[in-house]
């Protein structure tokens, strides 16, 4: 297996709506960015892409990857599409790894899109909730933030975890936000304006809910020997995992705690687990990435976290599941300041899928390109602020989920050579 690198990136700015704009100029106007941050690179060198969009309904077209891939000038080299629900951007990420780490490719670009704006707020919503099960739980109302409102109760129950917890960790996404010119909803709240804004599913309120988006992301991931001639800050893909769970809570099984290299059995002698407050498939993905990369304390090793954030309640969650904190400890975790810009481990220090947005297909990549960005000490460069850039940032964590956690992928990168 060769060793693999994130070459560039590039974004475009989320919006609610992007009527002047289809999902081929979309995806042009980050790959060009990426592109011209590598000025050696020509279309010549690049072997093939990865596409990657959740769903077709967005865009009233069947196999829009293909019409990307031929827009970007890419054709006829290799492409193929990835779906993974929210999780999409990342297993695309990963998707386009393999291809460099298999010896395959040398270089291949991964890009990722959605125009949600194409259909009416309550239409978006549907088809996201056809990512449920369609037999059982979507007929009886299985829209997602009833699911994650649910998953939240329960955790406030066994852990004692608080609605102003939550609303923390929307006032902490914002508010860094506030510095990333590609977000789609920065802005500085209180823990009070979380509270009092509208109810959507007990007790999650408006602001502890991520927004649909329109956007496109690319990165360009490229092997050793053609990271060297194409720049002189290349960061490094040092451990990838990806988990998976059963659709239906329900038929999610019970058993021990999957432990992370830092904990130890007697850490959990009394926890139900999963349960409903966890993800099992975050934490199976997490243990992979952290086996792959040789890291025995993510707590000591991982100098910030992009995470996917689409529910403040999530983001609790995921600390516990990724090894920031102990199960039951991630509502302390972000009161305390832990994952704070100036904390411990910051987590989303450029706002996150509650603040940038959350254009499906794109959303992980996104990640990936901000996690490079902080890497190569370039937050500046692209921002046009540094207010964002994490000091000494040497190795990030870029985290992708989906559904109630059915597909969860987890990566590590670090600064290269």
């Amino acid at each position: 297996m060769r060793d693999v690198y994130v070459v560039s990136g590039g974004i475009t700015k989320f919006s609610k709506a992007s009527p002047d704009k289809d999902f081929r100029y979309m995806v042009k106007e980050a790959f060009d960015y990426a592109m011209n941050d590598v000025p050696k690179l020509t279309l010549d060198d690049i072997d093939g892409s990865v596409a990657s969009y959740f769903s077709d309904h967005f865009t009233r077209q069947l196999m829009a990857g293909i019409m990307v891939q031929d827009y970007l000038g890419l054709c006829p080299k290799p492409s193929r599409r990835i779906e993974s629900g929210g999780a999409t951007g990342g297993m695309c990420f990963q998707s386009a790894w393999e291809a460099i780490a298999s010896g395959r490719m040398d270089v291949c670009v991964a890009f990722g899109f959605e125009t949600m704006s194409r259909v009416n707020t309550w239409k978006g919503n549907e088809f996201i909730a056809l990512a449920s099960d369609t037999n059982f739980d979507y007929p009886v109302g299985g829209f997602y933030t009833g699911y994650y409102a649910m998953m939240v109760q329960r955790h406030m129950h066994e852990f004692g975890t608080t609605v102003e917890q939550m609303a923390a960790v929307s006032v902490k996404n914002h508010g860094n936000a506030l510095n990333n010119p590609y977000s789609q909803y920065p802005a500085k709240l209180t823990i009070k304006d979380v509270r009092n804004s509208e109810m959507v599913a007990d007790p999650l309120t408006r602001l502890d809910v991520c927004v649909m988006s329109d956007g496109a992301a690319a990165v360009i991931l490229a092997s050793e020997e053609m990271a060297k001639k194409l720049t002189n800050k290349p960061v490094k893909v040092i451990g990838v995992g990806t988990g998976t769970d059963a659709m239906r809570l329900a038929d999610r099984p019970h058993g021990d705690v999957i432990l992370l290299p830092h904990e130890k059995k007697s850490d959990y002698k009394n926890l139900k687990y999963p349960g409903v407050h966890s993800f099992r498939g975050g934490r199976t993905a997490a243990k992979q990435a952290y086996e792959m990369a040789g890291i025995k304390d993510p707590r000591k090793e991982i100098d910030f976290v992009e995470l996917h954030d689409a529910f403040t309640s999530s983001e609790i969650q995921t600390y516990e599941d990724i090894g920031l904190c102990k199960y039951g400890e991630g509502g302390k975790y972000v009161e305390s300041g832990a994952a704070d810009l100036d904390g411990a481990v910051p987590v989303n220090p450029t706002g996150g899928l509650l603040a940038c947005g959350h254009p499906v297909g794109a959303t992980g990549l996104m990640q990936a390109v901000f996690a490079l960005w902080q890497l190569q000490g370039t937050i500046k460069k692209h921002f046009g602020n540094d207010k964002l850039q994490v000091k000494n940032a040497k190795r990030g964590l870029i985290h992708s989920h989906a559904g109630t956690g059915t597909y969860i992928t987890v990566s590590v990168l670090e600064r290269g050579f």
